[in-house]
């Protein structure tokens, strides 16, 4: 993967440095969460950033192979 500099507004950087840290983030790791984020949000404006978030923790649980098979009660 390729880096590109960019320049974002201090207040900007002064955010997601706070959010980084209690995310245990990089500054840029934090960067790009919020711009993947905001690329997935603008490409399904029905979904939450809430119902993302957790399609996004599933797809890393699934990635570590921490996977529990649900079981459908079915009545006969």
């Amino acid at each position: 993967m390729m880096s590109t500099a960019i320049r974002i507004s201090d207040p900007l950087a002064n955010k997601a440095r706070i959010q980084s840290r209690v995310f245990h983030r990089s500054l840029s790791g934090q960067i790009e969460y919020w711009a993947k984020m905001g690329e997935i949000l603008e490409e399904n404006p029905d979904l939450s950033f809430a119902f993302v978030q957790e399609i996004m923790v599933g797809r890393e649980q699934v990635n570590a192979g921490d996977l529990t098979p649900y079981q459908f009660n079915h009545e006969d």
